[in-house]
C-alpha cells in the first residue's frame, strides 16, 4: 500500500468525507482534523470526533470506517455535508454524492462492510483500533482550550489502514 500526500495538508486544506455505518445504515461528515502515520508496526489514519456529532454514534457502532478524499470540484458539497447534522437531513440523497459499498475481509475471513462514495479521488478503508477521549484538562496550550470552551470534546479514532482504493 502506497499513498504519497502532503501529510500536513491533506486533511486541512483538501477535507474529507469520515463515514462510518454499512448500506442499510450509515452517516457520513466533513473533517479536517487527522494524521496518517504508523503505530503498533501497522500503517494507520487518526480522526478526531466531537461526541456530539451524528456520525460519531456509527464509529463507536462499527468495526470499520472510511476516510474519502475528494477532487477540488466537490469543495462545495463537502461545506454543506460538514455544516448539516444526518440528524435533520438525508445525506446520502440530498448531499449530491454516490454512495459504494466497500467490502472488507476480516483477518478471520468473515466480510464485514463499510461505505464510500464513487466521487472519491481515494479512500482510506480503516479498521478501528484505538479511541480516547480527549480531555479538555489534558490540554497543556491555553490557545487550543478555546476549542472546548463552548463545545462537546473530540474523541480521538486511530484506524489500520487496511486497503486503499483509488479512482
Amino acid at each position: 500500500m502506497e499513498f504519497q500526500v502532503d501529510v500536513f495538508g491533506q486533511f486541512d486544506k483538501k477535507w474529507a468525507l469520515l463515514t462510518a455505518g454499512d448500506e442499510k445504515s450509515f452517516n457520513t461528515m466533513t473533517i479536517s482534523w487527522g494524521g496518517l502515520g504508523t503505530i503498533w508496526g501497522k500503517p494507520v489514519a487518526t480522526t478526531y470526533v466531537r461526541t456530539s456529532r451524528y456520525t460519531h454514534e456509527f464509529l463507536d457502532k462499527n468495526e470499520y470506517f472510511t476516510i474519502s478524499f475528494f477532487p477540488e470540484e466537490y469543495r462545495k458539497v463537502l461545506g454543506v455535508l460538514g455544516s448539516k447534522s444526518g440528524r435533520d437531513m438525508d445525506k446520502m440523497h440530498d448531499g449530491g454524492l454516490t454512495a459504494k459499498t466497500v467490502e472488507v475481509t476480516k483477518e478471520n475471513g468473515e466480510k464485514a462492510e463499510t461505505m464510500t462514495f464513487e466521487e472519491a479521488e481515494v479512500t482510506l478503508v480503516c479498521r478501528k483500533l484505538f479511541m480516547q477521549r480527549l480531555e479538555p484538562d489534558n490540554i497543556l496550550d491555553e490557545n487550543v482550550k478555546k476549542f472546548y470552551a463552548s463545545d462537546a470534546p473530540h474523541d480521538a479514532y486511530i484506524g489500520e489502514v487496511v486497503e486503499i482504493l483509488r479512482a
